[in-house]
């Protein structure tokens, strides 16, 4: 019987040999399925999600201008504005199919939503997007510049969506903010999707500051009181409580489920943050968030950043909507010198386990309300929590 003499060179050789074609095979394998946990298309998609008035619209800015991001503001308010349902219980699934779609960057689904030979702006707030005033979806603001809305307007309405549909494509990040969620169990099959990388950014903020912050803008938010409070019949005088009291009880499931009971697939994709802290330490706490999310701050956003929270605006209601320079800090505690003690009482009163798990003291009278020697932001720790993701690799923005 013959034998087969093997020398050690032939035997290392092999063993090379065989290394590289299991590395080859998980290369290949990751093209089409997913190698590990990571996601076939390397995108890392997050949702910023808050409630209305609660410092969202600045947190959007911060991610649409970075030069990695492809951002859109509130694409659920098409569904929330165009299907005839009673409530946001019967538009939730609908809400998160269109997310799941937006994600992957098929803008072909908010097509149901928009008129007949629609442009760009049949988006809402579009002009948000600094992705949707770069190429190629719009040649007037190079990437890594900062965009300018009113030149956005006026230059890149562009027709149809297949240049922003392609714009998604070519970004590391899909950003998205929604203030339609009111429960984390709806997006649990994005969650366990093995081509979504999902991160959820869970903006919270005093209710005091955002009962303040919603007088600006009770015609605005009319159609969505109805639809949160479930088209009940509510008196005026009580309608905006019961709308807060849904939000914060919303606040309440949403971090306790992430927080006390997560599923295992929600583990890296969970942070909380609060608007106070963002407003006393803008830059540390974006640093924070970037990266959370496997981004990096940039010095133009740095600067960006430091303008819009250290400006000498206080905020009006002609700029209910408008992200402009303020003082941040001196906006967060506004409500303490200019909403009537009666108010902040029944707005402690209906929203007290969430000011307590999210970390916000009551105040006992008018005296302690007004003294702003007085910190009413019980200190992170702790209420801030994350499940810290691996850090990744993701694709150079072109």
């Amino acid at each position: 019987m013959p034998r087969c003499k093997v020398n050690l060179s032939t035997m290392i050789f092999l063993v090379i040999l065989q290394g590289a074609a299991v590395v080859l095979f998980c290369g290949w394998y990751m093209e089409f399925s997913h190698c590990g946990h990571a996601p076939s298309n390397r995108k890392v998609h997050v949702l910023l999600l808050s409630s209305w008035r609660s410092g969202s619209s600045f947190l959007g800015q911060a991610f649409s201008q970075h030069p990695s991001v492809f951002y859109l503001m509130e694409p659920a308010w098409h569904v929330w504005t165009k299907l005839h349902k009673p409530g946001a219980r019967a538009l939730r699934m609908a809400v998160r199919d269109l997310i799941r779609s937006v994600f992957q960057c098929d803008l072909s689904v908010m097509e149901a939503y928009l008129p007949e030979q629609h442009n760009v702006s049949a988006l809402f707030m579009w002009f948000e997007s600094r992705a949707l005033c770069s190429p190629p979806a719009c040649p007037l603001t190079p990437r890594n510049q900062l965009s300018n809305q009113t030149r956005c307007k006026k230059a890149c309405d562009t027709r149809g969506l297949q240049l922003a549909q392609d714009a998604c494509s070519t970004y590391s990040h899909v950003v998205l903010k929604e203030v339609r969620f009111f429960e984390l169990e709806s997006l649990y099959p994005l969650l366990q999707d093995p081509h979504l990388d999902i991160r959820i950014i869970h903006l919270v903020r005093d209710p005091r500051a955002v009962l303040r912050s919603r007088e600006a803008a009770v015609k605005a938010l009319a159609r969505d009181n109805a639809i949160v409070l479930e088209q009940k019949n509510t008196p005026a005088v009580e309608l905006q409580y019961q709308v807060m009291q849904e939000i914060c009880r919303s606040h309440v499931r949403i971090n306790e489920r992430a927080i006390l009971k997560p599923p295992p697939f929600l583990e890296g994709r969970y942070k909380m943050v609060r608007y106070e802290d963002v407003a006393r330490n803008p830059l540390e706490e974006m640093n924070d968030i970037y990266e959370f999310v496997g981004l990096e701050m940039t010095p133009e956003l740095e600067e960006w950043i430091y303008h819009v929270t250290h400006g000498r605006g206080k905020g009006s209601r002609r700029e209910a909507f408008k992200i402009t320079s303020r003082n941040a800090a001196d906006v967060s505690q506004a409500w303490r010198s200019t909403l009537p003690h009666e108010k902040v009482k029944r707005i402690q009163e209906v929203c007290k386990g969430a000011m307590s798990l999210l970390g916000y003291r009551t105040v006992d009278s008018e005296k302690e309300q007004k003294s702003l020697e007085i910190d009413l932001l019980v200190p992170r720790e702790p209420y801030q929590f994350s499940w810290l993701p691996a850090k990744t690799e993701h694709p150079e923005t072109s």
